[in-house]
């Protein structure tokens, strides 16, 4: 019988398959290693190692260094064989996320689209006629589509949201510096931030909370928050410029939600912020691109490469020739309307805006590839520019398609910032199987956060329960595949920071993953890890904890 990670990466390889999208991917490792390494890793977690991720599947994208495939920056030609995992890459897998491989991208990080790499566009999770944003492309769509857990990007100038936004998914964009960017080919090395991507907010907050380095930049003094209600900055519909149809509705829906959560909602002069976002490409900072990769560039096109994106070698080789003088001048200006943002601001807590002004179609942008990304980056070019934090989050739908809205705050708010974003965030479901069934011990728990019962089901007949030796007594829910049985399950409906404060609160062996419904469905859930079975008593014959608890001779 496979061990619960293996059946995991099965499922994960056999989903690679049924999608057919073979743009995704840069490098995918072969499935027999990475079930050798699950198998590993299960087995590590059942000799008692704390490994808070395990099970989780990771993507990476393609500027990363993964130990073991070639960083290829989306440019064959250029690609390297890392000596080891970048930091934030290798803090994930040492709490037990497995690698699938590395993910395309617009090449050398350049762009907003996900179309600008050899190795082919990157269709849309839910319109393959639309672009899914770039440049973490491949790892925004791996998540959405339900292949990995959670996905890694950067963001120079949105990287690490106009996906999420595009493709239904949560992006965390965090402080500058607060995940190393070592092992990352640089797009901008003053302005990279490594970000993380999940299907939902709690899954996302748990990867960045293990990338994460708090000592990496010295924390500033931050202003002491006056007493009250969220304070959030939103624009006039004017100021928001040209969307597309139905996405200022949206956006004032999203704005309606947080003040009915009662957020109180204030104006912002959003020019200084627009008026940066159009210095990061027409001005001088383009220049720290040529700095990056330029040099390889010049020699590629003398050697006459032909796995250049042309729009990327256009952008990056005219940016060699920007005289310093204009860096200068472009510096100045920029802290002139940093200083200008942050007084409109004044003590908001976070500024809301749309993630991008629309969703453009692949033929869209290769009609204009520059003034499609341009427009893309509109409301994301000047967060980096102004050191600021972000979260990218769904915010409905406009036409079947997803909407995105993000929350962008001053450094190191990231968590203000997590928790204003689980107001936008829809109710979670939860799965459970034990001590947090309806009438018992734990169940008051739930009722705390929020939590309304839902309805009673069963898993998918996939799974084994163990009674476990814990006070109080509480069953383990383990995935097996095969030989497994229907569980009894309640499926509970809680606020979204209510299963974000649930997860916090979680002791070990509980984790949190995907529960496999009897209608084929799967929602999060507590599972358990396998060190925990030591001594435990496999009841999945009584059908779940309750019909343990009534009839099982040792119940109690």
């Amino acid at each position: 019988m496979p061990s619960p990670t293996v059946t995991r990466v099965r499922a994960a390889y056999a989903r690679i398959e049924a999608v057919d999208r073979p743009e995704v991917w840069i490098d995918l490792r072969p499935q027999a290693e990475v079930e050798q390494e699950a198998e590993a890793l299960d087995a590590r977690a059942a000799a008692g190692e704390h490994l808070p991720l395990a099970g989780k599947l990771l993507a990476v994208k393609g500027n990363i260094d993964v130990e073991g495939l070639p960083t290829t920056a989306g440019c064959p030609s250029y690609a390297y064989k890392p000596p080891a995992d970048a930091p934030a890459v290798a803090r994930l897998r040492a709490a037990g996320a497995i690698v699938l491989g590395t993910t395309n991208l617009d090449q050398f990080a350049t762009g907003l689209v996900g179309t600008r790499s050899p190795y082919g566009a990157v269709r849309n999770a839910h319109d393959p006629a639309r672009v899914s944003g770039g440049s973490s492309a491949g790892s925004a769509v791996a998540v959405a589509l339900g292949i990995v857990d959670v996905a890694l990007g950067t963001d120079t100038a949105g990287s690490g949201r106009v996906p999420a936004a595009f493709n239904g998914i949560v992006g965390l964009k965090p402080t500058r510096g607060l995940v190393p960017t070592d092992g990352v080919v640089p797009a901008c090395a003053s302005l990279d931030c490594v970000t993380v991507f999940a299907r939902t907010l709690p899954e996302a907050e748990q990867a960045l909370s293990y990338m994460a380095s708090p000592s990496a930049r010295e924390l500033p003094p931050l202003p002491q928050r006056t007493p009250g209600p969220w304070r959030i900055a939103v624009p006039d519909r004017a100021q928001l410029g040209e969307l597309d149809p139905g996405w200022a509705e949206a956006y004032e829906a999203a704005a309606a939600q947080l003040a009915s959560a009662g957020a109180e909602l204030r104006n912002v002069d959003l020019t200084p912020f627009t008026a940066a976002a159009a210095m990061l490409y027409e001005g001088a900072f383009v220049a720290e691109r040529y700095t990056a990769v330029g040099s390889f560039i010049d020699k590629s096109i003398d050697a006459g490469a032909d796995d250049l994106d042309p729009t990327v070698a256009g952008i990056i080789t005219r940016a060699r020739d920007i005289p310093a003088h204009r860096l200068y001048a472009d510096q100045e200006r920029l802290a002139a309307l940093r200083t200008k943002a942050l007084a409109s601001l004044g003590d908001a807590d976070a500024l809301l805006l749309p993630t991008t002004p629309g969703h453009p179609t692949i033929a869209d942008v290769a009609a204009d590839p520059l003034g499609a990304n341009a427009r893309l980056g509109r409301f994301t070019n000047s967060t980096n520019l102004f050191d600021l934090a972000a979260v990218a989050v769904p915010a409905g739908e406009v036409d079947g398609l997803p909407f995105g809205v993000m929350l962008i705050g001053p450094a190191f708010t990231d968590e203000p910032l997590a928790q204003i974003a689980r107001l936008l965030t829809p109710p979670a479901h939860l799965a459970v199987v034990g001590a947090h069934l309806s009438g018992q011990p734990l169940n008051p728990q739930l009722l705390a956060f929020g939590a309304q019962l839902e309805r009673k089901t069963k898993t998918a007949p996939v799974y084994r329960l163990h009674a476990l030796r814990t006070t109080p007594p509480k069953p383990g829910l383990v995935h097996v595949g095969e030989g497994g049985a229907a569980i009894e399950t309640e499926v509970w409906q809680l606020p979204a920071e209510g299963l974000g404060r649930l997860l916090a609160a979680l002791p070990r062996p509980m984790a949190l993953g995907r529960v496999e419904l009897a209608d084929g469905t799967s929602v999060p859930g507590f599972l358990c890890e396998p060190g925990a079975l030591d001594g435990a008593s496999d009841i999945t014959a009584y059908g779940g904890w309750r019909g343990y608890l009534e009839s099982g001779p040792d119940a109690g």
